[in-house]
């Protein structure tokens, strides 16, 4: 198909903010190539402003947690049979599922069997638990999309299409830091020597990790009285619940931010984190980072034993080795996270090739991802087109 044939039909759905993000990235990307496409499913504010139509209100598929989703279970489904009909009488010339594989892989392999080619974009973490699920993604998708290289060696050894974008966040971070100019933002002096804390977004993690952390900075202190601290909140509820631990620790110099994750990285020497996503930003950032994770017992007996891959945490995974040093459970004491953390400043040498490490990982991810999905799902419609117009001859 190209872009004088027809107008281009989208279908898509996005769960959540993340989704919206990257959904709106695509839809600027195909708007290059078709000016005059439709789009239409379920669609956040960004998508909405770019011409996007939304069946229902995004917010109804941001559920988190595990009894939430089953408290909605039937209105989810509902949606779900809705969208399936509506996308079956009314055929897109391509279907985009983005991220919330629970919700659109089902979706996805019912439109799939009804002869509508189908894009997942965002993998599901298949790669590390739940292997099983492969089966299911390859009855239900006609191509994935993932954000990290080693996500796309994995659907290539199962044979399932797959095209690897790269990260939006690697596109839009610059490669070089103003790490001067972030601290002064903060009040902190060019010279200052400041390490980041990230506890985690979720209320459990905060309760486990923000006294954990601020213990080990504690630890930190009390061998360089130099050292000041700061904390991004992740949102109002987190900032009150950081605000109650810091009341133990009144000598500590901690600045409390509320959000701006990317300003306290960006001033940061070097961070200790919560494993989860927000180690690759750090990792863009080029930020030496010790990460950290706790958890209740039985969860962490049931999760390790899930577990398919030697690390958790996503520079190592990038890189297919240990970069920074990973601390868990019983092993994340004040004492061994402190003692990680002041290496970066006892090691000079071990800081620089780590930014080095890094400034290869960020050149890897950094492909320009909205402009190679959209390419992908351009692709995917002309190969459908002309399959169609060889059966139809014959």
């Amino acid at each position: 198909m190209k872009a004088t044939d027809k107008k281009l039909r989208i279908g898509i759905v996005a769960g959540e903010a993340s989704g919206d993000i990257l959904g709106a990235g695509l839809i600027t990307a195909l708007q290059q190539q078709f000016p005059d496409v439709q789009v239409e499913g379920i669609a956040g504010p960004r998508m909405q402003k770019l011409g996007a139509s939304s069946l229902f209100p995004m917010e109804r598929l941001s559920v988190m947690g595990l009894v939430e989703p089953l408290k909605r279970l039937p209105e989810l489904l509902k949606i779900r049979r809705t969208l399936r009909q509506h996308f079956i009488d009314n055929p897109p010339d391509v279907f985009v599922g983005i991220d919330s594989p629970d919700f659109n892989l089902g979706l996805e392999q019912s439109l799939k069997s009804a002869g509508i080619p189908t894009v997942h974009y965002v993998s599901p973490s298949v790669w590390a638990w739940r292997r099983g699920r492969i089966k299911k993604i390859a009855r239900a998708v006609d191509r994935m999309l993932t954000l990290l290289p080693f996500e796309a060696e994995f659907y290539r050894e199962h044979r399932v299409p797959v095209t690897f974008v790269g990260h939006p966040l690697a596109d839009e971070i610059p490669l070089h830091v103003d790490t001067a100019g972030a601290r002064k933002a903060l009040g902190f002096a060019v010279d200052d020597q400041v390490i980041a804390l990230l506890p985690g977004s979720r209320g459990g993690e905060v309760r486990l990790l923000g006294p954990l952390f601020l213990q080990a900075a504690r630890w930190c202190h009390q061998r360089r009285p130099e050292l000041k601290f700061v904390i991004p909140a992740a949102n109002e509820l987190r900032l009150a619940e950081l605000q109650a631990q810091l009341e133990q620790f009144p000598d500590l110099p901690v600045t409390l931010l509320d959000g701006n994750s990317h300003g306290a990285l960006s001033a940061a020497d070097n961070v200790l984190i919560a494993s989860g996503t927000a180690t690759l930003e750090t990792m863009l950032l080029k930020k030496p980072m010790v990460v950290a994770y706790k958890m209740a017992k039985l969860s962490y007996a049931i999760f390790s034993r899930m577990l398919h891959t030697p690390w958790v945490s996503l520079p190592n995974l990038l890189a297919q080795r240990e970069l920074v040093p990973e601390i868990l459970q019983d092993d994340a004491t004040p004492e061994n996270l402190g003692a990680a953390l002041l290496q970066f400043y006892d090691d000079p040498l071990l800081y620089d090739q780590l930014q080095r490490e890094f400034d290869d990982l960020h050149q890897q991810l950094r492909r320009d991802a909205s402009t190679r999905a959209a390419d992908a799902v351009r692709k995917l419609v002309e190969e459908r087109s002309e399959s169609s117009g060889r059966e139809a001859q014959q």
